[in-house]
């Protein structure tokens, strides 16, 4: 048996792969274009293990994906390939339209070309299930209900835009081919191996290099916050026994103000890594600009996955985040192979590019 997981070397791909050959001997193909925020220092621990083989490819090169499904056979994919940070959708969309679009719709045209060959039993058997975002929904007011699954779309940055495509893609491809799909939606991630471009880890960082902490506008965003540990669980679970077609809402049931996160980060960064001049890591906070079309609340109803399937977080966000700033602080060569630029120089001649 095999699955086969795309985007396996980013945050929540990388954090999959990890957990799935946790507590399974199953052969995991994983397929990464290796953008800048894909690491295979993430999947260090893996050197050697003949569960994992890793592929560096793009979901948009239908022949790579195609010779990859005639070797291995797989009997689910896994969708996690991703352009997922908003500022860069913002300065620069094309490049999630050309992934999350454009590589999803390459994506489930070669899983459709493999599917239809199976035999009956085998095809019954298969899944692709396609990973999302809740920023697809939008934004919500104060005393708006959370995200359903059945919410309208309102996407309202280049990012969010794209992965609304993305799932209509998906979506279009089961109602039209009988594609068997499953979707999730999830909240905002957070944990070990995150690229630090994100707020968590660069105001783990940033607070430890001494910088500016900086917060968008007043701070006041709201997030649902999601433990990635959680997320593979959840993942594991719509696959195992999700049904067909269906939408599920994956979500930590932890609504934070972006700045009561910062806030919530200094006082660990205090009580585990103090400054040597006794001063409180709160105040290298930064009021800065806030971004444009910048979402207010986001929030997710994840009943409809508990009542079906029976999943809930295990973690709550003061334990999540006390688990994720102990990660940073013990795993140092990793956050500065990131970013010095030597794991760039790596993949540049590993693979020559």
């Amino acid at each position: 048996m095999t699955i086969l997981v795309t985007g396996g070397a980013g945050f929540i791909g990388g954090n999959f792969v990890l957990d799935w050959l946790a507590g399974c001997d199953e052969l995991l193909i994983n397929v990464d274009k290796l953008t800048y925020a894909g690491n295979l220092g993430t999947l260090k621990s893996l050197d050697g293990d003949l569960r994992h083989i890793f592929i560096r490819a793009d979901i948009g090169d239908r022949d790579a994906l195609s010779r990859l499904f005639a070797e291995h056979q797989p009997r689910a994919v896994i969708n996690f390939a991703a352009e997922s940070h908003v500022d860069r959708s913002i300065t620069g969309p094309g490049e999630f339209i050309q992934t999350n679009v454009v590589g999803t719709f390459n994506l489930l045209e070669s899983v459709r070309g493999y599917w239809n060959e199976l035999a009956a039993d085998e095809k019954a058997a298969f899944r692709f299930l396609h990973v999302s975002t809740d920023e697809v929904y939008g934004t919500l007011a104060a005393d708006d209900p959370a995200f359903a699954e059945t919410k309208a779309f309102e996407p309202n940055s280049p990012y969010s835009a794209s992965k609304a495509a993305s799932d209509h893609l998906v979506r279009a491809w089961h109602h039209t081919y009988g594609l068997p799909v499953l979707t999730t939606n999830c909240s905002n991630n957070y944990g070990p191996y995150h690229f630090p471009e994100k707020l968590i880890p660069l105001v783990i960082l940033n607070a430890l290099a001494g910088k500016a902490l900086p917060i968008y506008g007043d701070g006041q965003q709201i997030r649902d916050w999601l433990f990635v540990k959680d997320h593979c669980s959840a993942i594991r679970r719509v696959l195992e026994a999700g049904k067909v077609g269906e939408t599920y809402n994956v979500g930590g049931w932890n609504e934070k103000a972006n700045l009561d996160v910062v806030k919530t980060i200094c006082s660990l960064l205090d009580e585990l890594q103090p400054k040597a001049d006794g001063k409180p890591y709160v105040e290298q906070i930064t009021y800065v600009t806030d971004r444009p079309g910048h979402d207010r609340r986001y929030a997710i109803d994840a009943r409809k996955l508990e009542r079906e399937l029976g999943w809930k977080p295990a973690e709550t966000f003061e334990s999540g985040i006390r688990k994720t700033v102990e990660w940073y602080l013990g795993n140092q060569d990793w956050v500065s192979n990131v970013t010095s630029g030597a794991y760039r120089e790596w993949v540049s001649a590993q693979y020559g590019a």
